[in-house]
Order: structure tokens, then sequence, then C-alpha cells
């Protein structure tokens, strides 16, 4: 009998939506009462793969990427900040905020996977790039927030010096690719079903309670 319930959820930690959308989820998961039930595995998502080392002003960046005026910047930055503040999670924009390269920073959250630490660090680095102004791509930002979590910081170092192990990483996200994911945050259920985007709370909720009813029919 197995009722438990895989989510991947394939994410960036640049991505304001990502951890919008996994707040939705993570009360939706608290009031249906199944967290004990849930395993949650985060999957690397690269919103820039070719940024460079130094990065791009947030604003520029968005503004080249996506054709947004300061005005356009403004109003997506207050909306994201209420919506992050809703659910407790602080969003902290500054006018030096860079875009960053990320592929580090799955390095170390698949590094951290097998010591059971992969979410406490994917929470660590979302509340370090939107809140407390930390560059995510820097090497030593990224080894002390390992740390923070408990993660030794030699294996890490030494994760970080790894090319096949970025090269990994980028395979899985190839594999994400191939498969359709092309924007997140994507919540898979299952391996057998997905949501993409920052849903409600109240659309995860749905989702869930299927699982639920389909294990529970499964075990009769």
């Amino acid at each position: 009998m197995n009722n438990r319930i895989k989510l991947d959820i394939i994410s960036d930690v640049v991505c304001p939506w990502c951890i919008v959308g996994y707040k939705h989820l993570e009360t939706a998961i608290e009031e249906l009462g199944i967290k004990d039930r849930i395993d949650i595995e985060w999957q690397p998502f690269e919103l820039n793969p070719d940024m460079t080392e130094k990065g791009e002003n947030l604003r520029d960046h968005v503004a080249r990427k996506y054709g947004s005026s300061r005005e356009d910047s403004d109003r997506a930055r207050e909306n994201i900040t209420k919506q992050g503040a809703q659910y407790g999670f602080k969003f902290d924009y500054f006018e030096d905020m860079k875009m960053v390269n990320t592929l580090n920073a799955h390095v170390l959250l698949d590094h951290a996977k097998p010591l059971g630490l992969q979410h406490q660090l994917k929470m660590r680095l979302f509340s370090a790039f939107f809140t407390e102004h930390k560059d995510v791509s820097n090497r030593e930002v990224l080894l002390n927030e390992a740390e923070a979590v408990g993660i030794e910081r030699k294996p890490a170092e030494l994760a970080l010096d790894n090319p096949q192990l970025k090269r990994e990483i980028q395979e899985i996200e190839s594999q994400w690719h191939q498969m359709g994911i092309s924007g997140v945050p994507t919540v898979v259920f299952n391996r057998e079903s997905a949501l993409t985007g920052a849903h409600p709370q109240e659309s995860f909720k749905q989702a869930l309670q299927q699982l639920v009813a389909e294990n529970g029919r499964a075990d009769d």
C-alpha cells in the first residue's frame, strides 16, 4: 500500500512566482492535513542559462527580455510583493538588484538532496535572493547558505568544482524541456499530471484532493 504523493517542483531560485506558487501549494497541503504524505523534490530550471557571471540589472533585464517599461516593472514588483506578504514571504526589491546565473545554485540543490536538506536549501536561497539582497550566483554566498542549513562546506565546495555535476544538471533540465516543460513553476503530481504557473491554492487543493481520493480507491 502506497498512499504517498510525489511532487516534482520545477523552478528557479530567482523566479518570484516560483516561491509564491510554492506558498500556495504549501498552504493547500496544510489545509488538507496531508503534509506527512507528501514527498517534494525540487527540479532544476534556469530562467537564463546564458546569463553571464556579472549578471544583469533586473530592470534592464526585464526591459530587454519582456519589453517592460519602468512603470510595468514597478507594478509587477508591487503585485508580487503583496502576494508574497499574504503568505509570509518578504520581497524586498532594490534598484541595483540583478538577475544572475543560477547553475551553481542548482548544483548545490542537487548535492543537498541525498542529505535530506534540499527543501531547506531551496527556501534559504529564495530568501537570500529576494529578501536579503544576496547574489545567489556568488560561490561564497552559496557555500554560506548551504552551511546555514547544515550542509558541510568542503563537500559542497567539491560539488561546485565538479564539471560533471553541472553537465548532469543541464541534462535534467533538458529532459524536462523535452517533456514539454517550458515555464515555471511547474508542479508534477506523481509523474502523471502537472500544473504550470503560480496557481491559487484552491487549484492545488483540488488536484491534491483528487490524488488522495484515487489513492484511497487503490487501497480498497
